[in-house]
């Protein structure tokens, strides 16, 4: 993202340069391992930078952000769920003002692990990383039991004040005397997923992309004081994981997060600025590339529960089983995934310190894909699952990089 587009699109005048040495520089190949960069260059830093900017005692800039946003009093923090970094060159035909903003303002961050959209809501509201906030996964096992929570479809049980201790960010604004707003789908309002990641936000509801643009920018412009609102977008992340990246359904949602961010960035107060950034990226996963734990007796044995999803599996096992597990695991899949144990994984730091509380909700293994390989679970996990094109959460550049860009009014 270096170039602007071919129609001469260049960025607005109040377009706030940013140093890309700060964050990640983004791997060569799209399919790369790449490791989250907690305390600097993560989704994680987003928010805590964001309140030091306002001035919220006890706030740190890990990202830089205070230099170029002198003044500003107001702060709007869209996130684009699927919009990855390796997904911009992508979307630069149907999104002139992404493009030009990509270009200029723009540099990478990476998602926490794994790269999947309730880890990455939470490690954003919360500014911690997976391992302390325990939203550790797309499905993860309630401790204790053989339930599989959902954290999608997750309404009150557990109860997610306690499920996820972290104090948010929200909160943390909120105590310091900001007007702290919560733009989404309205039927998001008081689900688990949202006590979680956003408790301490006015909750607005807005039904499309038309609304949250409104909503974000009438929340943002209602008072005197240091405000901070959110918004979040969902659909171009529905329409790569129905149709694909690059679809003529994606083409048109990517159409419209760029309608969405012309709206913001034109309407922002002379005091504002505008974050954008995204939980996760996406990549197509072909039909021959595609594993079936419930098809193969071979992937089963030993296994009491599977949580994660396709391309991140959590396996617990049956006691004594986790050697067996990891080598007939090895060999059925080979290259196309690491198998490992939980021990390692959380040894090597890819969720951060762990709370002694969320170890368990990991499984005993955890197999993550590699290049565009997937596990389905066809007759444990519901049907639609196992026929969408695209998926994430695994540790990818292509699903692990996020951008953040950077406006203000």
């Amino acid at each position: 993202m270096t170039d602007l587009p071919p129609d001469g699109t260049t960025p607005p005048p109040a377009a706030v340069p940013v140093d890309r040495a700060a964050g990640p520089v983004p791997a060569a190949d799209p399919l790369a391992v790449v490791s989250p960069r907690y305390g600097g260059g993560s989704l994680a830093d987003v928010l805590p930078s964001a309140l030091a900017v306002l001035g919220v005692p006890g706030a740190v800039d890990l990202l830089g952000l205070a230099p170029g946003l002198a003044g500003v009093r107001r702060v709007a923090v869209l996130l684009v769920d699927g919009l990855g970094w390796y997904q911009l060159p992508t979307a630069a035909r149907y999104a002139p003002t992404l493009t030009g903003l990509a270009a200029t303002v723009g540099r990478p961050l990476t998602s926490g692990f794994p790269s999947t959209t309730p880890t990455s809501l939470v490690t954003l509201g919360a500014g911690a990383a997976p391992g302390a906030h325990g939203v550790l996964g797309f499905t993860v096992r309630v401790p204790g039991t053989d339930r599989v929570l959902n954290h999608i479809d997750w309404h009150g049980d557990p109860d997610p004040l306690h499920w996820q201790p972290v104090r948010t960010q929200w909160q943390r604004a909120r105590a310091a005397g900001v007007a702290v707003s919560v733009v989404s789908r309205p039927e998001y309002a008081g689900s688990g997923l949202t006590l979680a990641a956003n408790r301490g936000g006015d909750y607005r509801g807005a039904a499309g992309v038309d609304a949250l643009g409104r909503t974000m920018l009438a929340a943002l412009s209602a008072g005197a004081g240091p405000t901070l609102v959110s918004g979040y977008h969902p659909d171009l992340d529905r329409h790569g994981h129905l149709s694909g990246v690059d679809s003529a359904p994606w083409r048109i949602a990517a159409a419209e997060v760029d309608g969405l961010l012309a709206r913001l960035v034109d309407g922002l107060p002379a005091d504002a600025a505008l974050l954008v950034t995204a939980d996760h990226g996406q990549l197509d996963v072909p039909a021959a590339h595609r594993f079936d734990l419930d098809t193969d007796l071979r992937l089963r044995a030993g296994i009491r529960v599977v949580a994660g999803e396709p391309r991140v599996r959590y396996l617990h096992v049956e006691p004594g089983a986790v050697d067996d597990v990891v080598a007939t695991w090895s060999a059925v899949l080979g290259p196309a995934a690491r198998v490992c144990t939980r021990e390692e994984l959380v040894a090597e730091g890819w969720f951060g310190p762990v709370a002694e509380e969320h170890l368990s909700r990991v499984g005993d293994v955890v197999v993550t894909c590699r290049d565009t390989y997937a596990v389905l679970a066809t007759r444990s996990e519901p049907p639609a699952a196992s026929r969408l094109v695209a998926y994430h959460g695994a540790d990818s550049a292509a699903e692990m990089t996020v951008p953040l860009l950077v406006v203000r009014g």
